[in-house]
C-alpha cells in the first residue's frame, strides 16, 4: 500500500542554514533506516519567513518516520537536532500532522 504523509515542524529562528547543513550531512545509517522502513520519497521545505518546515513523505507500506522514535539512531538524531528546533520532552520534534485537502492527479 502506498501512502502519503505531510507534517509541519518549526525551527528556532536563525537556525535555517544550520538545519540545511545538518541535512546535507545526514547520517548514512539514518538514511538506510528510513529507506528500509519503506519511505521512498521524503522532502522537507522551509518557509524562511516563519521558520516553519513542511515535510512530505511517500511510503510503501504502513510505517513512516513518525513510527521510528524507539530506534537508537532516531533518538540520537533528535538529540542532535534539539538545539535548533522546537521539541517535545523526549527531544522529538514537535510535529503537527497536516491533512490532505486537495490532490491534482
Amino acid at each position: 500500500m502506498r501512502q502519503k504523509l505531510a507534517f509541519r515542524m518549526k525551527l528556532i529562528p536563525g537556525n535555517e542554514e544550520e538545519y540545511e547543513r545538518r541535512h546535507r550531512e545526514i547520517w548514512p545509517e539514518l538514511v538506510t533506516l528510513l529507506k528500509e522502513t519503506g519511505i521512498i520519497d521524503y522532502q522537507i521545505f522551509l518557509d524562511k519567513e516563519t521558520s516553519c518546515l513542511f515535510a512530505f513523505q511517500v511510503i510503501e507500506g504502513n510505517a513512516n518516520s513518525q513510527d521510528l522514535g524507539d530506534t537508537k539512531i532516531v533518538q540520537k538524531w533528535w538529540k542532535y537536532m534539539a538545539d535548533i528546533m522546537e521539541t517535545n520532552d523526549d527531544n522529538s520534534p514537535v510535529s503537527i500532522p497536516l491533512p490532505n485537502v486537495f490532490n491534482l492527479k
